[in-house]
């Protein structure tokens, strides 16, 4: 493996390499970054060239047609979001006085899967938009959320029902949501009885890799057999499948409104609980202005955005 000495020094390292390290580690190549951070591919590889010089390894070796990092790029991106976000703070207080969102200037992550992206996000981008208009907004999915995703700064923020356990997550309640039955009203009727949604055909989400939905699972350990035809990773694969088909869905009634919108929908013919939904963050960001504001600002848009989709009984 070719080495790499050091050419420069700790003081030729600034704010732009560092996004480009997690632009590259992030992207897994060199034209997935350079579409991220807006420049040429050149750019990009001249600058790695000199990241590599700092630090002294190639920090990314070929594997196929694409890149992988190495070891020592994956822990060096662990603390340039750290940097990055002490720069960031540096930036925008600069000696002391109030956070001013008019005057913020960043890419705020979210993970959230499809179910929450739709009903909490647009209208958290309206209010951005209205108070925070530097601010760019950028989704990636939850799946099932790790610990990693929010100790690592994948994500300032996840909304999820599944909190990771860890004694430094935090947590808060947004809302809860009741699961329904969705079907095709033009290929059959809402089941009546237990019987009738037992005997039925259904449809249900399973995360990668292979975690079933907690609802799934809740029913199964009371011994709730259903006959599962189709698996999809997400609600948005739910439609698709249950227009001009038999199919039960047992879903969040809140999606009516939006990714299941025109399909009917019942109440579930058994004792189903409750889908409780959670903002989560690390406990690096409890008290940054910044991020306690953003934080406001998504629990302002719960409860217009419930209203505004709350599912017929």
């Amino acid at each position: 493996m070719m080495e790499y000495m050091s050419k420069f020094d700790y003081l030729d390292l600034d704010g732009r390499l560092l996004q480009l390290l997690l632009a590259v580690v992030e992207a897994g190549s060199v034209t997935g970054a350079a579409q991220r951070l807006g420049v040429t591919q050149s750019a990009v590889s001249h600058l790695l060239d000199k990241l590599r010089g700092i630090t002294g390894d190639p920090l990314f070796v070929k594997s196929g047609r694409g890149i992988v990092a190495t070891q020592r790029a994956e822990e060096l991106a662990v603390q340039a979001r750290e940097l990055l976000a002490s720069m960031e703070r540096f930036a925008r207080w600069g000696g002391a006085g109030d956070f001013e969102p008019a005057r913020w200037q960043t890419t705020f992550t979210i993970a959230a899967n499809d179910f929450q992206r739709d009903v909490l996000l647009p209208p958290l981008m309206a209010r951005l938009r209205a108070h925070a208009p530097g601010v760019v907004l950028r989704v990636i999915p939850s799946d099932i959320p790790s610990l990693e995703m929010l100790r690592n700064e994948h994500c300032q923020l996840v909304i999820s029902p599944r909190p990771p356990d860890g004694a430094d997550i935090l947590q808060k309640r947004l809302f809860e949501d009741s699961y329904r039955v969705f079907y095709d009203p033009e290929q059959r009727a809402a089941p009546q009885t237990k019987a009738e949604y037992l005997a039925a055909e259904h449809i249900t989400v399973v995360y990668e890799p292979r975690r079933a939905l907690d609802l799934d699972q809740w029913l199964l350990t009371r011994g709730v057999q259903r006959n599962f035809r189709v698996l999809v990773p997400g609600f948005a694969g739910l439609p698709s499948f249950i227009r001009g088909s038999q199919l039960l869905a047992t879903a969040p009634g809140l999606l009516q409104a939006h990714l299941l919108r025109g399909l009917a929908s019942a109440v579930v013919p058994l004792p189903c609980p409750s889908m409780p939904m959670y903002l989560i963050w690390h406990l690096r960001h409890q008290h940054d202005p910044a991020h306690r504001w953003l934080r406001a600002e998504l629990e302002a848009v719960v409860a217009p955005a419930l209203t505004q989709t709350e599912p017929l009984s």
